[in-house]
């Protein structure tokens, strides 16, 4: 949590934290992936079994790639989709390859050749060391279907689909934790688009199987936006059964200002989201008062969290989903990642997980090509947040100007406040304090008044005065990376440049 009292241009701003000030802890996997069967995601990104240039292993797994994944420290992976899944049959993707259908791939307008399945995905996410995360299919998918999957992915017992994947040589169960309840089927893209009440009804007789099945599987409810009708009205339904509430949100703006703030729209819509959580939760526990319901737990105990499982920055006419969704990031962008990652610090007690949307190729940080790996300028500040803002949020506050001029989303400059100092703080479990500062203001350095550490500080910054905010990496060609150095610690300002992320890092005492 982050307090703002706004100050006009000529004074002196601060930021104000405590290793005392604990507000939560940070689930690490709010720093997880996104692979879709979309563009270069998978084939040419993931897995790319005939690379000329030795970069793939034996399994067609482009190593480059997975070596970025493991230093970001990815967590947990979701897959296969996104938009694919909505007529994604997750049988005909396993077994023998040449056997495998090819078929019309109704998202994204190709054709998928299933040489890539669950389980490529989940021997990938074992050398990665992610978790699996699985989106069922709930459009042209039954829960028959659905029902196989897990008992393929999970089950022990000597039954048919457990059976199927001993035949397609992997004896032990995958163990897969995270299943998503389809995947925005409120949508007038998705192929078999349904109401809000119409999927309540669906998502609890499907969760309710699914949880007879195998009960330690945790199932993510599609939501919307988090600030809908539609998450509120699924959240009353469903309440029962669900474990985390998945909701989805891109920004971008080809205005540097609006494009950094605008971020601060998904603040809104975790709070908005965790009221409806909260709603549903009073609206349940009234209900089995009255009617007696037996629970294995009081009603009151069971809070879902936030699934934000679609993030990023995203510009649809100017990347198409249709044509691949690559995307070039400036620094601009970067800043924009930065104050994506400090909303889910300052908003961690509400967060269960979050993936961004995507990690190779299509809107991502990482792409490829047929020589190797170009790291985007996005992919710094998040290699920045997965190594060190870890462990427990602290709040803070903040005496900063404020951007005042168009956003986007509209709503959010008379909703939310906009400081040009956008900002975090994590106590890692190591015993450094990490205090994550964007400043979004293109033209002006702050120096900024900070808690006095004393002590030698670690400083990383991305961006800053020997950058242009339109600068970008491309292949041979990186303008922007992280810049390392150390402050004494012994004065009390420190002199944040402009259009830079800069995270400090040190030792705080008992």
């Amino acid at each position: 949590m982050t307090t703002l009292t706004q100050i006009k241009d000529e004074e002196s701003p601060s930021i104000f934290t405590s290793p005392d000030h604990v507000i939560s802890d940070i689930n690490p996997l709010m720093y997880g992936g996104f692979t879709e069967h979309m563009g270069r995601c998978i084939y040419g990104g993931m897995y790319d079994p005939d690379n000329k240039h030795g970069l793939s292993d034996q399994n067609g797994f482009r190593t480059d790639v997975i070596d970025c994944m493991k230093e970001l420290q990815c967590p947990v992976v979701r897959y296969p989709g996104g938009n694919f899944v909505a007529t994604y049959r997750w049988q005909d993707g396993v077994g023998p390859k040449e056997k495998r259908p090819k078929r019309p791939e109704l998202a994204w307008l190709g054709v998928e050749s299933n040489q890539f399945g669950t389980d490529e995905f989940m021997t990938w996410c074992g050398l990665v060391g992610a978790e699996p995360y699985l989106a069922l299919n709930m459009g042209t998918g039954t829960l028959e279907d659905a029902l196989a999957w897990v008992e393929y992915c999970n089950s022990d017992k000597d039954t048919y689909y457990a059976n199927m994947r001993r035949a397609n040589g992997h004896e032990k169960p995958y163990a897969v934790k995270y299943w998503a309840l389809g995947n925005e089927v409120w949508g007038p893209w998705q192929v078999e688009q349904m109401e809000m009440e119409d999927y309540a009804k669906k998502a609890f007789q499907w969760a309710k199987a699914l949880k007879l099945l195998d009960p330690s599987i945790q199932l993510i409810l599609c939501g919307k936006n988090g600030h809908s009708d539609w998450d509120r009205y699924v959240l009353q339904k469903c309440i029962r059964f669900t474990d985390m509430h998945s909701i989805h949100m891109y920004t971008s703006d080809k205005e540097h200002y609006a494009n950094a703030v605008s971020p601060r729209a998904a603040e809104r819509a975790i709070e908005m989201t965790a009221a409806f959580i909260d709603l549903a939760r009073c609206d349940f526990s009234y209900e089995g008062y009255f009617t007696g319901v037996i629970d294995t737990m009081p009603k009151s105990a069971h809070r879902p969290t936030i699934c934000f499982d679609e993030w990023n920055i995203w510009d649809p006419v100017r990347a198409p989903g249709d044509k691949g969704a690559e995307e070039l990031y400036d620094l601009s962008d970067a800043l924009a990642v930065a104050s994506w990652l400090n909303v889910f610090i300052r908003q961690a007690k509400h967060i269960g997980m979050a993936t961004i949307a995507q990690s190779v190729n299509v809107i991502a940080p990482l792409m490829t090509t047929e020589r190797g790996i170009t790291k985007q300028t996005t992919y710094w500040p998040l290699l920045l947040f997965t190594k060190y803002m870890r462990g427990k949020t602290l709040a803070c506050h903040v005496r900063a100007p404020a951007y005042t001029g168009r956003t986007f989303p509209g709503w959010l400059q008379s909703t939310m406040d906009t400081p040009l100092l956008d900002v975090s703080a994590a106590l890692s479990d190591d015993g450094y304090l990490n205090l994550a500062v964007v400043n979004i203001s293109e033209t002006a350095d702050m120096e900024v008044r900070i808690p006095q550490p004393s002590t030698t500080v670690s400083v990383f910054m991305v961006g800053g005065k020997d950058n242009n905010i339109r600068d970008n990496n491309k292949e041979g060609d990186e303008k922007v990376s992280i810049k390392e150095s150390t402050w004494d610690g012994k004065a009390d300002k420190f002199l944040f440049e402009k259009h830079s992320f800069t995270l400090l890092r040190w030792k705080v005492g008992n």
